[in-house]
This record gives C-alpha cells, structure tokens and sequence, in this order.
C-alpha cells in the first residue's frame, strides 16, 4: 500500500471513530471544580453508544441551544457538566438543595467551598427527552438552571475518564 493511500485510511478511521464511538475533550472552564480542573483531559463514548445509558451522575459533554462569540464569529460551544435531572422527573431547588420529585439528591461529589450557592428555582418537569444538567461548581456554572433542560440530541458524548492534566501555559521570565 502506498504512503499516501495508507494516510488516508489512518485519516478517515480516525475521524470515524472520533464521530461515531468517542473523543477525547479537553476541560476550560471552571464550573466543574473540584471534580474536573481546567486542562483536564477527558476521554467521553459518543451517541448512539449513549442515549439509553445516560444516567443521573453522568459527566457528559453538550451543547447548549444557541450560539456563542468567539474568536471574532459565532460558533456552537460545547460544555462539560453534570446530569441532574432524567426525563420525566421534576426538578426544584431550595436554598440550593436540588430535588428530584420532591426528595433531596445526595451529591457527594460536591465541594463545600464551590457550593455556597443558594437561590431557588421553582419546579420543572422534564420533558420525555429532556434532560437538567448542572455544573459542579455551582456558584460558577452556566447550566440548565439559565438556559433550561437539555433535549437528548444536545448531549454530544459521555464522559468516561479523566486522562490526565495538560501542563500550564505559563512561560517563564526571562532574565
């Protein structure tokens, strides 16, 4: 086989597998402290694997409805968050405590120190492909609590480990 008929084969495997089986995602914000950390990278299962796996629990990358600016133009912006809420369920905050039909969740995962969040959302019940996502930091989070429940289709992959942590950008002083 030639070299170059070989680099295509390479190419195109690759881009099947990123689209159809999964991705690895890089971490830049952070509304996921202390769970995630900014450079974090992410390997994550992409649909169809997913769409009858989603779990409550479940790190997942989505997108939200809408564009966001950057770079000078609009482009579709994906997000690393929690899901909270499944299809079907209603869910209210008090005082920051998320409820899931009435009942309190149990959120182990979350750190004190990045939940001194404590407004209140009225009930929503989800719809039957809806889904509420939440950052882990929720004091520094742009979640389904501001742009509402995420339709099953904006939920790009699954989060399944945590590979490892970019080094910083950081240069050093010259002296």
């Amino acid at each position: 086989m030639s070299d170059a008929l070989l680099f295509f084969v390479c190419l195109a495997a690759a881009l099947c597998i990123r689209q159809f089986i999964g991705c690895a995602a890089v971490v830049k914000g952070r509304s996921m402290l202390s769970t995630l950390h900014p450079r974090d990278v992410m390997l994550a299962v992409r649909p169809p694997l997913l769409y009858r796996h989603i779990r409550r629990g479940d790190i997942v990358l989505c997108r939200y409805p809408g564009r966001y600016w950057r770079n000078l133009r609009f482009v579709p912006q994906t997000f690393v968050k929690r899901v909270v809420g499944l299809p079907g369920e209603t869910i209210e905050i008090a005082d920051g405590v998320v409820l899931i039909d009435g009942e309190p969740l149990s959120e182990p995962y979350l750190d004190p120190a990045h939940c001194r969040f404590r407004r209140s959302m009225p009930p929503r019940t989800l719809g039957a492909d809806e889904y509420f996502v939440m950052g882990d930091n929720r004091d520094n989070s742009n979640d389904s609590r501001s742009v509402g429940a995420l339709k099953c289709s904006a939920i790009r992959a699954r989060v399944t480990k945590v590979l490892f942590r970019l080094p910083s950008r950081k240069r050093k002083k010259r002296r």
